[in-house]
């Protein structure tokens, strides 16, 4: 690889790199204007329409499921595809106030990134998760999730390699729901 492409991809990861902290920022502070303008501008938002309208409308009424929040990013793994496309994962520990409880979830994002006229945004944003629970409240107790805004946690066996490491295991000495 000449010292060009070295250069021009060590510029993209620094800057895709940023997105996720910027999107965290967003989302803690409420500033939707920041939020959508860190997706592409013909971002696809599935039934609910294209672009960054459309993606405003389906996330601004999801924001007031909590008043303050605090997502902290704890790594961020970046593999680019070609010039104009790359993909990611990004571990995230949040917390959401919800009335009197604090919603504490493990959350690893799985992200697409595309470059338009320039610029890397994310292409698409799927958020899975471990638990979604009270701080107070142990995950496994509560089957993994004790708030109802939370979607059935997808991890840890969505990972593609998680079931062949623990297929000839017996687990029950590790926990009591496999």
């Amino acid at each position: 690889m000449d010292f060009e492409r070295r250069l021009t991809a060590v510029e993209d990861r620094l800057e895709i790199g940023q997105l996720p902290i910027r999107y965290a920022l967003a989302v803690d502070g409420r500033d939707l204007d920041a939020w959508v303008e860190l997706f592409a501008p013909n971002v696809d938002c599935g039934r609910h329409g294209r672009g960054r309208a459309a993606l405003r409308s389906y996330i601004e009424p999801h924001l007031r499921w909590f008043y303050r929040s605090l997502h902290q990013i704890c790594g961020h793994r970046v593999e680019l595809v070609d010039e104009v496309s790359a993909t990611g994962k990004t571990y995230c520990r949040a917390e959401h106030e919800v009335g009197d409880r604090f919603i504490v979830m493990g959350i690893c994002y799985d992200d697409r990134y595309t470059k338009v006229d320039g610029e890397w945004f994310f292409a698409r944003r799927k958020e899975l998760h471990w638990y979604a629970t009270d701080v107070l409240e142990r995950p496994s107790a509560v089957g993994f999730s004790s708030w109802e805004h939370a979607t059935e946690p997808a991890l840890p066996q969505g990972f593609p390699t998680w079931s062949t490491f623990w297929a000839d295991a017996d687990t029950t000495a590790v926990t009591d729901r496999p």
